[in-house]
């Protein structure tokens, strides 16, 4: 045999040898990952707890190429400029705020003169009053009587708290007034300005009917029905609701009401010193509560603390509800 086809018989001989090297590997290496395969498959079927855990995991991968963001540097700009419009949509649907012109024109002369009395903006105004008149259609309770009772117990402060925990616009006691809410999603909604005005004529509604009168109502709604006074509370909000229904009414110098003199103060008055009314208010309320679960200790001690307001401002109290 010559040389080269000893060299071709040669290289042959070694192709053949590789290929069935490769051919035996590949063998091997299926028949390895075949009986891999079925070991995994016998563990699944008899762990079920690793079965459910590898599904919930392949699920996961799936579901996260299948929703995997496409990077689009085109449009990044476009859909960042669209999510701000989104939020700004969303911020301007939760505030409570309208324009006032757009009101009927006795309750936009409402928004407006309250605006100014209470230095509040005439925006978020327009809404309550306009509530104020809807609610009081349906109750068949003067709206003013409500915007009456807004302005003295919180000076429409959404926000405002008492120390005896009064809350929001119409100062409601919400830890006893917690089921009002359930309908309105909860105790917090006691924040929410509308939804602080339903629930607080509701309560309205039931010291009126509890007690017989509007006036036995205020004093009800303010938690002096058991003390001897309501600490001219009552006659405040009457005076307030007397304003308010002049200005609807379209007459711009509201009238005053008259005021009787003062009538000199009594010793024990000239001795302490004068307390808030709103303070008043607040122990009223408090004292009220504790009353409900049969305290009474702590109603007589408020009923002394009433009784000694300062003669003074009693006979200006009076005079306001005689001028209402």
């Amino acid at each position: 045999m010559t040389a080269p086809a000893q060299v071709d018989a040669g290289a042959r001989s070694l192709s053949a040898t590789i290929s069935r090297g490769l051919m035996t590997m590949a063998h091997n290496s299926f028949a390895l990952i075949g009986l891999v395969v079925a070991f995994c498959a016998l563990t699944l079927v008899s762990r079920d707890d690793l079965r459910h855990a590898g599904e919930a995991q392949l699920r996961s991968w799936l579901q996260a190429r299948t929703h995997a963001p496409t990077v689009d540097l085109a449009g990044a700009d476009a859909d960042a400029s669209t999510g701000d419009d989104a939020a700004m949509v969303a911020a301007v649907d939760r505030a409570t705020a309208s324009n006032p012109q757009q009101l009927p024109r006795n309750q936009a002369n409402v928004a407006y003169w309250l605006a100014k009395k209470y230095r509040v903006a005439p925006e978020p105004l327009a809404v309550l009053v306009s509530e104020a008149y809807l609610v009081g259609k349906e109750t068949k309770l003067d709206p003013t009587l409500i915007l009456a009772i807004m302005a003295v117990e919180s000076s429409f402060n959404p926000f405002a708290q008492s120390s005896v925990g009064a809350q929001g616009l119409m100062q409601v006691m919400t830890k006893i007034h917690t089921d009002k809410y359930e309908h309105f999603g909860g105790h917090f909604a006691a924040f929410d300005p509308v939804t602080n005005l339903r629930v607080g004529v509701k309560v309205l509604q039931e010291c009126i009917e509890r007690a017989g009168s509007l006036e036995g109502g205020l004093k009800y709604y303010v938690g002096a029905a058991n003390l001897p006074t309501d600490g001219g509370y009552a006659a405040k909000v009457m005076a307030e609701h007397f304003r308010i229904k002049q200005v609807a009414e379209g007459r711009s110098n509201t009238p005053k009401a008259p005021v009787a003199p003062a009538a000199k103060p009594s010793l024990s008055a000239q001795a302490d010193t004068p307390a808030a009314a709103g303070t008043v208010a607040d122990k009223a309320k408090a004292a009220s509560n504790s009353a409900a679960a049969g305290n009474a200790s702590e109603t007589v001690a408020l009923a002394d603390k009433q009784a000694a307001l300062p003669a003074a401002a009693k006979a200006e109290a009076t005079a306001v509800a005689m001028g209402s």
